[in-house]
């Protein structure tokens, strides 16, 4: 029975996400993997990478915006 509900709730929270957030989530994953792997080959520009797709990836998945639109955002932030 229990099993069954966690089954349940995972595909209501499934459904309520649009493909962007999706690919969020997929792009979380990719920079976890990156950022592993650069740890391991000791590569600073792929772990630099894996963090990146990792920030895109929690706004995407937080916001359900488009990549694009999130570059463009930060883009448009004007820093001190």
């Amino acid at each position: 029975m229990a099993d069954l509900l966690r089954r349940q709730s995972f595909n209501a929270m499934v459904c309520v996400m649009n493909d962007d957030q999706i690919k969020g989530a997929w792009s979380v994953i990719k920079g976890k993997a990156k950022m592993a792997w650069g740890d391991l080959t000791d590569d600073d520009v792929l772990r630099a990478e894996g963090s990146v797709d990792r920030l895109y990836g929690i706004i995407q998945r937080k916001f359900g915006d488009t990549k694009e639109v999130i570059k463009k955002k930060l883009d448009d932030v004007k820093l001190p």
